[in-house]
């Protein structure tokens, strides 16, 4: 069995840390977006590649280095030394690659603006290989800002890349990116306190429910649940469509039935009781479930989203086909499956579960770290939006949830 990340960290701990994680739009918050957002001009970006002509000569050959930016807790650890990460160890043990590996993208929009001065003046950032989230990636495609990968040095991505992420609209040929980790937004909820909860739609209007539910924060998590419960596809909807979904959510705040929006704070009172059900993200439910199964969740009929966290190499990236090697590495299947048991966030490599057998049955089994093919198949991801799209829909979500 291997040893469970709350039992390093404690329960606490390690929520606290998942919340710096997956709060995408904490940091920042609507006014801080929309500055971003005419600050650096998203509307027009340069072509894609070492932004305006710039070049620079990859050094990787000669330097075996790598410089990798990621999120808090989203990698392994050694049960003794939490400053120790096996897979990277085992990265260098096989590349000769020395790995620089900082634990400093806390917020998608903060991070941001740490880049993207550098980025839009053809600077280099001093990463090679960054990790950010679905729309955030979108955006820096959109701008130009990241270099397009040589898939001639990612075999295992090629053969191991779940196919239910292998074309998400704002990278369909996965020029630019690899997943890292994935999850679900779907329905979590306590079974000392509630009877299960199915769909959105009695999430919304249960009358037992009132007052005891709370929403994500992240527009494209709640929003998709509610498009996915009116029959449409938040991979491909309308702005008629966005504003119905709009009008659904009022109406439930307006009811009372909604007590509030959350980043993933919302997991100590679902694990509580002070909440009986909410809107969800899969890695917490993990977690929580590993000290009370009372805590559930449904994958309802109509659907959940699914979102990845994706490694991005920024242009004048110094050492790109080291990058390229370490995003290959992860994409070994036993990897994979070492990563899987720490994090417990979806897996993106097919193969992995296979290897997680060996590690811990029950981790191979768990549906919301390997989802089957049928879970897989109910799974959508969020349209790429433009930036006055973005903005748009962002604003509208603020007045709902308050944020």
């Amino acid at each position: 069995m291997t040893e469970r990340p709350e039992s390093v960290l404690g329960l606490a701990q390690f929520i606290k840390a998942q919340t710096t994680r997956r709060a995408v739009l904490g940091g920042a918050g609507a006014v801080g977006i929309a500055a971003l957002l005419a600050a650096c001009g998203t509307s027009a970006g340069t072509k894609t590649g070492s932004s305006a002509g710039a070049t620079v000569t990859d050094l990787s050959d000669k330097d075996k280095t790598l410089n990798v930016s990621n999120w808090p807790l989203y990698i392994d650890v050694d049960s003794k030394n939490q400053s120790v990460h096996p897979s990277i160890d085992g990265f260098t043990a096989r590349t000769g690659v020395k790995v620089t590996y900082t634990e400093d993208v806390s917020d998608n929009n903060v991070f941001f603006g740490k880049i993207r001065n550098q980025l839009a003046a053809s600077q280099a950032t001093g990463r090679d290989l960054i990790v950010l989230t679905d729309w955030m990636a979108a955006r820096l495609v959109r701008l130009g800002w990241l270099e397009k990968v040589d898939k001639a040095n990612l075999p295992n991505v090629a053969s191991h890349l779940s196919s239910a992420l292998k074309s998400p609209s704002w990278d369909p040929n996965r020029d630019y990116s690899a997943p890292w980790q994935s999850g679900f937004a779907l329905i979590g909820y306590n079974e000392h306190v509630t009877q299960p909860v199915k769909d959105i739609d009695e999430l919304f209007t249960r009358a037992d429910l009132k007052g005891r539910v709370t929403l994500l924060s992240e527009m494209r998590d709640t929003v998709g649940l509610v498009l996915l419960s009116m029959g449409k596809d938040p991979s491909n909807f309308t702005e008629a469509d966005f504003n119905a979904a709009m009008a659904k959510i009022q109406k439930a705040v307006d009811s009372g039935q909604v007590r509030k929006f959350t980043g993933n704070e919302y997991a100590p009172d679902l694990a509580k009781g002070n909440i009986a059900a909410c809107i969800a993200w899969s890695g917490d439910i993990v977690q929580l479930q590993y000290k009370d199964p009372k805590i559930k969740y449904t994958i309802p009929d109509a659907g959940v989203t699914l979102w990845s966290d994706n490694m991005l190499i920024p242009n004048m990236a110094a050492h790109k086909k080291n990058a390229e090697e370490w995003m290959n590495y992860y994409y070994d299947p036993a990897v994979a499956a070492q990563v899987a048991a720490y994090v417990n966030y979806i897996c993106p490599v097919e193969g992995a579960q296979a290897e997680a057998v060996k590690i811990d049955p029950a981790l191979a089994s768990n549906q919301l770290i390997f989802p089957s093919p049928a879970t897989l198949a109910r799974s959508h991801i969020f349209m790429g939006l433009d930036a006055a799209t973005e903005k748009k829909y962002q604003d509208a979500f603020s007045k709902v949830s308050g944020g």
